[in-house]
Order: C-alpha cells, then sequence, then structure tokens
C-alpha cells in the first residue's frame, strides 16, 4: 500500500496498490521534490474513466515504470472531479502546449510545480510511433540532469505565456446581433443527417439546443427548432441512451450516435434533463417528456444515495472491458425470450448476429421511425424491457463514483425541480429538495463556506466557482417551482460571499477558485463553456434570475460588469460562451 490508502477519493484508492510510490497533492510531496530537487511526475484522472483504467493496468502497476518513478520523480495522483482547480490549471497548460488535452492527463513538473512536459495516454513500452512512458520518463530524468537550468528557464517562459494567452480577455460591449450570430455559427456546423453539431465524436452538448430551443421560440425561427428537435430525437434514438437502463452515455464516438463512450455522469444527465424537459414545455411533444423521465428514472434509480445526494458517475468498464454490462449477443437475448418475442425485440433494436459493437450489439432505435409504432407493441417492447433490464441487472455492474459533489448536485436540483413544475411531479420536487437540504446541512461549514466533495459521512474542500455557481442555479430553481423562501434566501446569500471570494478587483469577472482556496501557479478564470457549463456563464444566468426576483439594481450592475469583460471574446466566437448568451435572453431590464 502506498500513501493513497489514506485518501477518501475512489480514483486515488483504485491506486493504493500500485507499485508507484504514490502522494497526494499536498505539502509533503511537494516539500519533498524542493528538498530532493526532483521533476515532479503529476497523474490526473478519475475513477470512472476508461484510459485511466489502461494506463493504471499497463504503466501504473508495472515495476519496471514504478521503479523509475520512484527513483527520479515525485509521483503525484489527483482526482480532476476531487481537485478541479488543479485540473483546470494543468489542462491549461497540457492545451497550450500541445494543442489538446484530456484524461489520463500526464504532466512533468519542475520542484515549483510549473509544468514542462505534457500529455496524456502513454503506453509502457513506445509502439506505433507513440513514446512509451519508460523511455519518456529515462529521457526527461535525463534531461533534467544534464540540462535543469534550461528546463526551468522554459517552463517560467511557459507559465509566463500561458498567464499571458489565458488570463486577457478582450473587453466589449455584446453585439445587438449575438442571438443571430450564434444561431448562424450552430447553423454551419449542424449535421443535417444526424444532428448534432460536429462529425465525431459527438458530444451532447445540451447548451446548444437550449438556446436553439428559446431563440427559435422568441424570433419564431422554425429553422433553429428544427435543429434542436431533429438533434433531439436522433441522440435518444442513438447507442448514446441506454434503452434498457436509461440515462445518456458522455459522448458517441461516431457520427451517428450509435457507439458511446459509455460512462454515465451526474451531469450530462442533469443537463440533459433540463434540455429534454424545455423541449416538452415548449413543443409539447410527448416523446420528449417520456425521454426525460427515463433520464430522471436513471438518476434516482442508479444515482442517489441513501443520504440524500447524488453519486457522481458510473464507469465505461467491467472486468476491463468497455461496455460489457451494456451490449448484448443475439443469441442471449434469443435463450432469454424466446424466439417470438426474443426476434421482436432483437428487430427493434438492432441486436443482431453479427453485432454493431465489437461482435455484440448497442441496442438502438437509429433506424426506426418513433412515430409509426402502434401502443400494442410499444406496450409489448416495455414489458420485454423490463425482463431484458433485470437479466443484466445480474451482470457484474460498473464501478460507481460515490463522491457528492456539490456543483453536480446543484445542476440535478435544477433539473429535479424544472421537470417536476412542467410535469406536476411531486417526487421530483421532493427529489430536488431532499438533495438541497442535504447540501445545505453537510456542506456549508461553520463559517458559511459552501464545501465542494461530500465522501462517507464528511465534506471537505473549499468550494469552487462552479460548485457555488451550480447550486445557487439549482436552488433558484426550486425557489421557482416550490416559491419556499429558504431556498431563496440561502441562494442570495451564497451569490453574495461568491462575488466577494471570486471576484477579480482588477479586471473583473469571477476566478475559478476563490481568495481562500490553495494558492497555484495560475489563477484562471471559467468562461469557455465545455461538457460542463462555465462557472461565469451559470453565474449570469443566477445574477439574470435573481435581479428579476428581488429587482436589486447592485445585481443587473454585476451582471453588466461580468458581461463587460468577456465581451469581445464573446462577439468573436458566440457558440463558446452559450451560457452566458442563454443570459442575455433571461435578463429584463
Amino acid at each position: 500500500m502506498n500513501r493513497l490508502v489514506k485518501e477518501k477519493s475512489p480514483y486515488l484508492l483504485q491506486h493504493k496498490e500500485n507499485p508507484v510510490n504514490w502522494y497526494p497533492w499536498g505539502e509533503e510531496a511537494l516539500e519533498k521534490a524542493k528538498v530532493e530537487n526532483k521533476p515532479i511526475f503529476l497523474s490526473i484522472g478519475y475513477s470512472t474513466c476508461r484510459w485511466c483504467h489502461n494506463m493504471n493496468r499497463e504503466s501504473f502497476q508495472d515495476k519496471e515504470v514504478a521503479n523509475i518513478l520512484n527513483s527520479y520523480y515525485i509521483p503525484i495522483k489527483v482526482d480532476r472531479e476531487e481537485r478541479p482547480d488543479l485540473d483546470k490549471v494543468y489542462i491549461t497548460f497540457a492545451e497550450a502546449m500541445t494543442g489538446s488535452a484530456g484524461w489520463p492527463l500526464t504532466l512533468i513538473l519542475t520542484p515549483e510545480k510549473k509544468p514542462f512536459f505534457a500529455g496524456t495516454y502513454f503506453p509502457k513500452e513506445t509502439k506505433n510511433r507513440m513514446i512509451g512512458l519508460v523511455d519518456l520518463l529515462n529521457s526527461i530524468k535525463d534531461a533534467w540532469k544534464e540540462d535543469k537550468d534550461r528546463i526551468i528557464g522554459e517552463s517560467n517562459r511557459i507559465l509566463a505565456e500561458v498567464d499571458r494567452m489565458y488570463n486577457s480577455h478582450d473587453v466589449g460591449k455584446i453585439d445587438e446581433n449575438i442571438l443571430i450570430d450564434a444561431k448562424n455559427q450552430l447553423k454551419n456546423v449542424y449535421d443535417k443527417h444526424n444532428g448534432g453539431f460536429s462529425y465525431r465524436p459527438k458530444f451532447p452538448l445540451p447548451q446548444y439546443i437550449m438556446f436553439l430551443l428559446e431563440y427559435g421560440e422568441r424570433a419564431r425561427d422554425d429553422n433553429a427548432m428544427e435543429m434542436a428537435k431533429f438533434t433531439l430525437e436522433k441522440m435518444y434514438k442513438g447507442g448514446i441512451f441506454d434503452h434498457v437502463g436509461f440515462g445518456f452515455y458522455r459522448y458517441s464516438v461516431d457520427e451517428k450516435w450509435l457507439v458511446p463512450h459509455f460512462e454515465k455522469m451526474l451531469y450530462d444527465n442533469a443537463l440533459l434533463g433540463i434540455t429534454y424537459t424545455m423541449a416538452y414545455e415548449k413543443t409539447k411533444n410527448p416523446l420528449y417528456k417520456e425521454i426525460t423521465e427515463k433520464i430522471f428514472e436513471f438518476v434516482i434509480r442508479d444515482l442517489a444515495s441513501k443520504e440524500g445526494g447524488f453519486y457522481s458517475a458510473l464507469d465505461a468498464e467491467t472486468e476491463g472491458e468497455e461496455g460489457k454490462f451494456y451490449i448484448f449477443t443475439k443469441e442471449e437475448i434469443i435463450d432469454l425470450l424466446g424466439d417470438e418475442y426474443g426476434e421482436f425485440y432483437c428487430n427493434y433494436y438492432d441486436i443482431s448476429e453479427e453485432g454493431n459493437f465489437e461482435g455484440k450489439s448497442i441496442p438502438n432505435l437509429i433506424d426506426k421511425d418513433l412515430n409509426n409504432i402502434n401502443h400494442i407493441d410499444k406496450a409489448k417492447l416495455e414489458s420485454i424491457r423490463d425482463k431484458v433490464f433485470q437479466y443484466r441487472d445480474k451482470r457484474i455492474k460498473p464501478h460507481r463514483d460515490e463522491k457528492i459533489l456539490t456543483s453536480w448536485n446543484g445542476l440535478i436540483i435544477g433539473a429535479l425541480a424544472y421537470g417536476g413544475k412542467v410535469f406536476s411531479n411531486e417526487t421530483y420536487i421532493n427529489n430536488a429538495k431532499g438533495t438541497a437540504d442535504f447540501i445545505i446541512a453537510n456542506s456549508i461549514d461553520k463559517d458559511g463556506n459552501l464545501l465542494s466533495t461530500h465522501i462517507n459521512g464528511e465534506s471537505y474542500n473549499y468550494g469552487f466557482l462552479e460548485d457555488y455557481a451550480f447550486f445557487i442555479f439549482g436552488l433558484l430553481k426550486l425557489y421557482e417551482v416550490t416559491k419556499e423562501e429558504v431556498y431563496l434566501g440561502i441562494g442570495k446569500k451564497l451569490n453574495e460571499e461568491m462575488l466577494k471570494l471570486f471576484w477579480d478587483d482588477e479586471n473583473g469577472g469571477l476566478y475559478y477558485y476563490s481568495d481562500i482556496s490553495e494558492k497555484l501557479i495560475l489563477r484562471p478564470k471559467d468562461i469557455y463553456d465545455g461538457a460542463i457549463p462555465s462557472g461565469n456563464g451559470i453565474s449570469l444566468l443566477n445574477l439574470a434570475k435573481l435581479y428579476s426576483i428581488v429587482q436589486d439594481e447592485n445585481l443587473y450592475n454585476k451582471y453588466k460588469d461580468v458581461l463587460k469583460v468577456f465581451g469581445q471574446d464573446i462577439n468573436n466566437n458566440p457558440t463558446a460562451y452559450i451560457y452566458t448568451i442563454l443570459s442575455l435572453m433571461a435578463i429584463e431590464k
């Protein structure tokens, strides 16, 4: 056992038996690097990450790799979900140094924590023009010994350049045509054949769909509405949706939404729950209600903790194989259901003898017309699905990451409250209230600071911008639905604290980590929307909502201040800031 045995994070605990002498991020490791004048090997990942598992099996469980790391480096493991501030800082460097980044994230740092090498996954041995970890570590070890001063100088130059690139924002007034520009930019990248806004891989990107629905309704733009509706239907019909146990996987590796990366994340399903609810509210298409209810059934059944919050994610793999829990052969379906029902089910869900994924089949409806199925067949399929679900449920289940993250819980609170209102479903509203009450009781400390992570009865780590922004978002949505003043009161107070703790007094805008958090080598601002919304974007939505409720001019002025800081950036690339643009349609002045 190495030092990670004492940690709480499921990801760190997955590496506690590695021969690598891992340290958690902290004073012991950082001081040791300085005293011994060794570079830091920083490895960042998360517990449901497929390629993190691969690198663990291939490299970190290997004694030769461990010997090099233990002898010449200070190896540090970080859970990106437990310490999103570290991940945000170092992935920024990786993107700047290599042009792209992902997880596992691999960096080599000077003892002063400044990076001079960045990459992602590395196999043990060099192959197919991909350098192996053994060769990489030996090469950097030799370079550090022979040319350390040059490396340190280079790391200082990299830090200065990244700081300049990522912490300078183009101030300005938002263009009057920003909504039209955003819509046209989405139209230019829209996939007319499969829906979505890229070729492959394909991420759901719910913010694009929310914007198109809102803009389409306001501007009476049928094209915007059609892009949103077609994408919503195509995503659901694809294998990116689990047609047996429900819920969405993270993304599709192909253009047709067929083959997913099989992780299921709380934040994805919360945001998609909001999106499909909005689609139903605006169109009254019962398909969107059905999909939303399936999303929430999955979340409540598989991610709800007995304590009151929601867990983070389900793994992509079981027994070392990605998707093994979720896929079927035609033979096993026929054996389970018999010839008549088995053939009926397989024909409907594209389960064939040749398969559509590594010789097996991912259930999907890609080639089906959802409007052309009679009620009798639909009821029959639902009955069969129950049997297939019970059969699948006896398999070895994917690992569940049982961190309760304040940020992602804020999103599911908002989703369930909104769904509860639109569908008149008290169960959803009560789940939202129970989760909000859990966070309030367990993840706000005696000084009123929001905490980011809860595991095994303990909350820790000062909240980051996304914790404050997303939880306030959930509380305001809950207040809007229930009219219970306690949620508005706590939301207002946390918003006041957020503006104090994260505000940049010199240039404006909100930093990613607060004045009371650990100071890192870079203090970035979170404005660009990825799979997870930006903290500044959701904060703008919250300021707009709070202003509409309490009519406090200070809130409106702060809203304008944040908007101005990033104004020209947004004008230049509106689709990168869609949550911010959504706030433009939410503010009423």
